[in-house]
């Protein structure tokens, strides 16, 4: 506790010593920021002269115009956006069923064909002249698949 009594009575002598050195660096700094100033307010008088008052005005009034249009533009299309969200949480649950069904009704007709294959190749195994050469040849399923890219289908 004594060292630390110690401490900050050194710090305090040692910070009211550097107190001279501290005003006359903010005094020199004064000194040489009065022309800078000076300088910086004379340009801004010489701009002030080059842009007359009336177009800053007009300007300022066309912002005012064009900050209202894009704030009702934004409104509507917040609105919209809104709109949008509700409409597309009914047909999600809509499209979601569907798609159940085509997947469902896809499966269905896939068994289908392939029974029918079966039993196709069966008849033609008993009775070989039951169909005609044409219907034989890769004809037994023309369904295009479904499953590739339309780019890739020629």
């Amino acid at each position: 506790m004594i060292e630390n009594e110690r401490f900050t009575k050194k710090a305090k002598s040692h910070s009211i010593s550097q107190l001279p050195s501290i005003r006359s660096q903010s005094k020199e700094r004064r000194k040489m920021e009065e022309p800078i100033r000076a300088a910086s307010q004379q340009v801004s008088d010489e701009f002030k002269t080059l842009v007359k008052t009336e177009d800053l005005n007009s300007l300022r009034h066309l912002q005012h115009l064009i900050l209202g249009r894009l704030q009702d533009s934004n409104a509507v299309l917040s609105h919209y956006n809104e709109f949008a969200e509700n409409c597309f949480a009914d047909v999600s649950l809509e499209f979601s069923r569907n798609t159940r069904l085509l997947k469902s009704m896809k499966a269905d007709l896939d068994y289908i064909f392939l029974k029918l294959r079966s039993i196709k190749s069966k008849i033609m195994a008993t009775y070989p002249d039951a169909f005609p050469d044409d219907s034989t040849s890769d004809a037994f399923d023309r369904r295009p698949d479904l499953e590739l890219p339309q780019c890739c289908i020629m």
